[in-house]
């Protein structure tokens, strides 16, 4: 399954690229899985996940040509 991964502000700092494409085997495949493929680390607490640019979590199960985004928390003040 070729899924889209793009990173924004200081995860793609973390990461260290913008965007990337993955081709991930398996019938069943949710964002945790395509971060664990990107990231020796879990997900951090308060990342921000979209999926085809609709806010999602970590267990959201992926299909063929999906487009994830991962964002940094936001803070304000």
């Amino acid at each position: 399954m070729k899924i889209k991964v793009k990173f924004f502000a200081s995860l793609r700092d973390r990461i260290g690229r913008a965007e990337e494409s993955l081709d991930i085997e398996g019938s069943s495949v949710t964002v945790a899985d395509v971060w664990s493929k990107v990231a020796e680390e879990p997900i951090p607490d308060g990342v921000l996940i979209a999926v085809n640019m609709e806010y999602t979590d970590g267990s959201h199960s992926l299909s063929e040509g999906d487009e994830v985004a991962f964002f940094p928390p936001v803070t304000g003040g």
